[in-house]
């Protein structure tokens, strides 16, 4: 295994999940007093594990298709235009 790759995903994954709206759905669940902790845990666990191999499966099936380059293109400007529409969203408001 190569280790550097394996930090370098799971570290820009860890980041991008941190107080994002996953996050905070999973500490509305956890602060119900009659729901398991574990059961929190495992369910939020579980739905990120699917939610990762739809994005392998399909990042697989792109690449296929598409260059990496471009996909790396289309993903950046994707991200470009969230951003930019959240900023707008907040500016707005």
């Amino acid at each position: 295994m190569d280790w550097k790759v394996f930090i370098t995903i799971f570290a820009a994954v860890f980041i991008a999940e941190l107080g994002d709206k996953t996050q905070i759905a999973t500490m509305l669940f956890a602060s119900d007093k009659d729901i398991s902790k574990l059961l929190v845990f495992a369910a939020a666990s579980a739905a990120l594990v699917v939610a990762s191999a739809i994005g392998v499966l399909a990042g697989s099936v792109l690449s296929a298709y598409i260059s990496e380059k471009m996909l790396s293109y289309v993903a950046g400007t994707g991200f470009m235009l969230i951003g930019a529409y959240t900023l707008y969203q907040a500016q707005t408001s």
